[in-house]
C-alpha cells in the first residue's frame, strides 16, 4: 500500500531512542522528510545517520530540544519551518513521569510531569497549527495504556496521559474544519528502555529479578510477549499517513490485548 508519505514534512519528538525513534525510522523509510528532536545531540546525530541509511529518499535533520522549555519548542518549530518550509505531520512524544504513590509525590513532581507530559504537547500543537491549517495535517499524541486502564504505581502518568487524550478528543472537533486529524496512540508493554526501567523498579520493590517481572507481564498479555518498537511504529505511521483520511479523535491501544477495558 502506498502510504502517501513521500515528501511529507514530519516532526517527531523524543526521537533519539525508543518509540519516537521507531516512528521516525518508519516515516523516513516511507520517504518523509523527518525532523528529529530530543535533549541528546550525540544520540540525535547517530539516529540521523541511521535514518539516512534506510534510503527512503527523504531528508533527515535534528534539533536539540528540551520539551519542558517553551523557548526550546519555539526554536524547534522555527527551525523545522525554516528547513522544511512546512509541517504536515506532528508526533508528540515525551519520556514518562516517575513512578510513585499519591503520598510519595511532591508538588514539584506534579508540576514537572505536567510540563513534560501535557504542556509540551499543547505548545507543540500550537506551534504546528499555522503550518497545518492551509493544507491539513496529521497529529499523533503518544500516551500510555493508562488512558484506558490506570496502572498501579504510576499516578502521574494515569492523570496526565488521560488529560492528553481529552485534549486530542477536543481538538479533533476544533481542527476538523482545517482537515487536521489528531489521534492518541497508547503503547502497552513495548520493549524499550522505559519499560525496562519500570520492570527494574518493580523487581527491586518486590525483591525478585527483572526477568520474573517480565514473565509476570507476559502472562497477562494474550499474545504472550512484549511488543517491538517497530510494530508500534507501523500503527502510528498508518494514522499519520495518507491512508488515514477518516480516523480522528480516537485512541488506539497497541498492547497485544493486555488492557481488559472496552
Amino acid at each position: 500500500m502506498d502510504m502517501g508519505l513521500r515528501g511529507k514534512k514530519a516532526l517527531v519528538l523524543a526521537s533519539s531512542q525508543g518509540l519516537g525513534k521507531a516512528v521516525a525510522a518508519q516515516l523516513a523509510a516511507e520517504g518523509a522528510d523527518v525532523m528529529l528532536a530530543s535533549r541528546n545531540e550525540e544520540k540525535l546525530a547517530a539516529v540521523k545517520q541511521e535514518l539516512l541509511e534506510l534510503d527512503g529518499g527523504g531528508r533527515v535533520e535534528y534539533c536539540v530540544t528540551d520539551v519542558t522549555r517553551k523557548e526550546d519548542i519555539n526554536a524547534l518549530i522555527h527551525k523545522t519551518g525554516e528547513l522544511f518550509g512546512q509541517i504536515d505531520i506532528l508526533v508528540n512524544n515525551s519520556g514518562g513521569p516517575p513512578s510513585g504513590t499519591f503520598e510519595s509525590l511532591t508538588d514539584e513532581d506534579w508540576e514537572r510531569a505536567f510540563e513534560l507530559n501535557v504542556m509540551s504537547y499543547v505548545r507543540m500543537i500550537r506551534g504546528a497549527l499555522p503550518y497545518m491549517k492551509a493544507n491539513g495535517g496529521h497529529i499523533v499524541n503518544i500516551a500510555s495504556t493508562s488512558v484506558k486502564q490506570p496502572i498501579p504505581g504510576l499516578i502521574l502518568s494515569n492523570t496526565f496521559r488521560t488529560g492528553v487524550f481529552g485534549l486530542a478528543k477536543t481538538l479533533s472537533q476544533e481542527l476538523a474544519p482545517y482537515g487536521i486529524l489528531i489521534n492518541t496512540v497508547a503503547p502497552g508493554r513495548i520493549g524499550t528502555d522505559r519499560i525496562r526501567e519500570l520492570d527494574t523498579a518493580r523487581a527491586e520493590q518486590n525483591g525478585i529479578s527483572e526477568e520474573e517481572v517480565a514473565e509476570q507481564f507476559r502472562k497477562e498479555i494474550p499474545l504472550g510477549r512484549y511488543g517491538q518498537p517497530e510494530e508500534f511504529a507501523k500503527a502510528v505511521v498508518f494514522l499519520l499517513s495518507g491512508a488515514n483520511t477518516y480516523i480522528t479523535g480516537t485512541s488506539l491501544v497497541v498492547d497485544g490485548g493486555m488492557v481488559r477495558a472496552l
